[in-house]
Order: C-alpha cells, then sequence, then structure tokens
C-alpha cells in the first residue's frame, strides 16, 4: 500500500538530513537508517495518536544532533550546514512553506522583510489532503495569525490576524473592535495617528470606491443592524496595523479553505522595499549581495510571531 503523503515527505526530510553526515558515513548506512525511519513512521501513522509523534520526533532530532556532532569536526558540520538548510527549505514543501513578508500590515509584530516558514499540515485544501490521515484538521481560532490566498487574487498570499469565525458579530467604533458585544482588548494593535476615518475606523457604514469585489458582496449580504454577521465556512481577518492594512474591512471574508497555514518562525528578515521583496530582480540580488550583514534584522531570526 502507497505510504501516507506524510511519510513520504518526513522520509525526504530525513534524507536531506542526512547530508548533515560526512559522505562515507551516508554511503554506508544512509540506505538502512532510512528504511528505519521509514518504518517506525509508518507504525506511528497506523496509531494515530499525537503523543507517538512527539516523541519520536524529539527523539529522532536528539539522535540526529548528537551522532551529526560524533561523525564530523563541528567546523566542518557548520561548512555543510548550508546545504542541509536549503535542502529542508525546498524538499519539505509538503509540511512548511517559506513566505516574505512584502507589507507593513501587520507591524509591529511582523515586519516587511520578514522571511517566515509557515506550518502547512492540516490546512492545505481545508484539512482534506494527506495529513488528514495521521493529524486532526487543525482549528482556525480566533487571535490565530494565519498564511491564506489573498480572495481578490489568489496567485498572491496574506498574512492576517483571524478576528472573526462563523457566526461572531463584529463592528469597529473609533478604532476599537467589539465582537459579539464585547469590545477586545488587542496589545498587539497598533494605530498610526488619532485622526478617525469613517470607513476604516467606524465599520462598517457603506460601501466606498475602494471597496473591492469580495467587499461590496459582504456589505450586500451580511451586514445588518451595524454589523458584520461572519458567514459559515468563512473567515473575518484584520491585519495588525490597523490604519494601514488592505484587509476583510475593504475585500470580505477568507474562505477556509483558502488558509494555507500559520506562521511557525521567522528565520530572516532583511530591510528591503516592497517592490525588491515581491520580486526578486537583479538589482535585488546585488543589494543582498552587498548588504546581507549590514540589512539583515539580526534580532529577528528565529522570533515567533506572536499570537
Amino acid at each position: 500500500m502507497k505510504d501516507p503523503k506524510l511519510v513520504r515527505g518526513l522520509g525526504r526530510l530525513y534524507a536531506a538530513l542526512l547530508y548533515a553526515y560526512p559522505r562515507e558515513f551516508r554511503l554506508q548506512y544512509g540506505t538502512e537508517m532510512q528504511q528505519l525511519f521509514r518504518d517506525r513512521c509508518r507504525e506511528i501513522a497506523r496509531d494515530g495518536r499525537a503523543g507517538p509523534w512527539l516523541r519520536f520526533g524529539l527523539g529522532s532530532i536528539a539522535d540526529w544532533i548528537a551522532s551529526a556532532l560524533r561523525e564530523r569536526r563541528p567546523f566542518k558540520l557548520i561548512q555543510e550546514w548550508a546545504v542541509t538548510l536549503l535542502l529542508f527549505l525546498f524538499v519539505t514543501t509538503t509540511m512548511v512553506q517559506a513566505y516574505v513578508v512584502p507589507t507593513g500590515s501587520m507591524e509591529n509584530n511582523i515586519l516587511v522583510g520578514d522571511h517566515l516558514l509557515v506550518d502547512k499540515v492540516g490546512f492545505e485544501n481545508g484539512g482534506n489532503n494527506w495529513s488528514s490521515y495521521v493529524l486532526p484538521h487543525r482549528q482556525v481560532k480566533r487571535g490565530d495569525i494565519v498564511a491564506f490566498r489573498y480572495p481578490e487574487d489568489v496567485r498572491q498570499t496574506f498574512v492576517k490576524r483571524v478576528i472573526g469565525v462563523a457566526g461572531d458579530h463584529i463592528h469597529l467604533k473609533d478604532k476599537q473592535v467589539i465582537r459579539n458585544g464585547d469590545k477586545l482588548d488587542e496589545p498587539y494593535a497598533r494605530h498610526s495617528g488619532q485622526s478617525i476615518d469613517d470607513y476604516r475606523d467606524n465599520f462598517p457604514t457603506a460601501a466606498d470606491f475602494y471597496t473591492l469585489g469580495g467587499g461590496r458582496d459582504m456589505f450586500a449580504h451580511n451586514v445588518h443592524d451595524g454589523e458584520v454577521i461572519v458567514p459559515p465556512g468563512t473567515l473575518f481577518v484584520l491585519g495588525d496595523n490597523r490604519d494601514n492594512s488592505l484587509d476583510s474591512r475593504y475585500w470580505g471574508f477568507v474562505p477556509i479553505n483558502y488558509v494555507v497555514g500559520k506562521p511557525l518562525v521567522i528565520y530572516w528578515s532583511y530591510d528591503a522595499p516592497t517592490s525588491d521583496l515581491v520580486t526578486w530582480n537583479l538589482a535585488h540580488l546585488e543589494d543582498v549581495a552587498l548588504h546581507f550583514f549590514t540589512r539583515t534584522r539580526w534580532n529577528r531570526m528565529l522570533k515567533v510571531p506572536a499570537q
């Protein structure tokens, strides 16, 4: 029987991590190690519980670090670690995926130029994918930061915070979000000024010229008594940088099956303009080559976005 995609993906990840070992060691023991790893993954997949996965994952990481350090000199390990990291990023796209943030809609939590690893397990296709064989469907909760396909252009990926789920009644009054009658305590929200924009800060009022297609549909069908009512199978999302965010106030709801995953960690942060981050052109490559050390935000490396 064909292995579930999770087992195949973990097998590819393990194969990539074996590059931390010397070549001679891989040639002699690599095939046997991969077979043992896949066999153990199959056993745990049949069990279906989360606990064995956690214990197996932590044990495998500890064994890999100990044996990799034992089999080679530390300086040699550092020299080849870059190759291992690249393989990890590109081989494991069934579990995590790398995204760059090109806009400031989530500042100061997530900055322009932050490069994120997004956990895709249990989210892709609304949870009806390979991961459902071994993991429960991940529930998206109020307050979660999620990456999703932009409803107005699915070629783009946006990152926002979930403010409302199906059935929630939401409105804003003088920048304050009120959900189901309760004012939200939002320490993560940023406001750049005190001035009030009626559409943005006393939402919902009425569709305006900058309201996009999904937003106009929302105003037509889901606004009642001055509140947005989130319909089934969708989310209402806002950016943390409330005064400078293109979000559900303008283009409406996010279908739940558009959710790609949740940000895990910032693996690199580089201070560059939005235009360079959207498209890696020759000028941007030259900029990175010349200013990698001075424009990399080292204090944001491996930072976990605040949920």
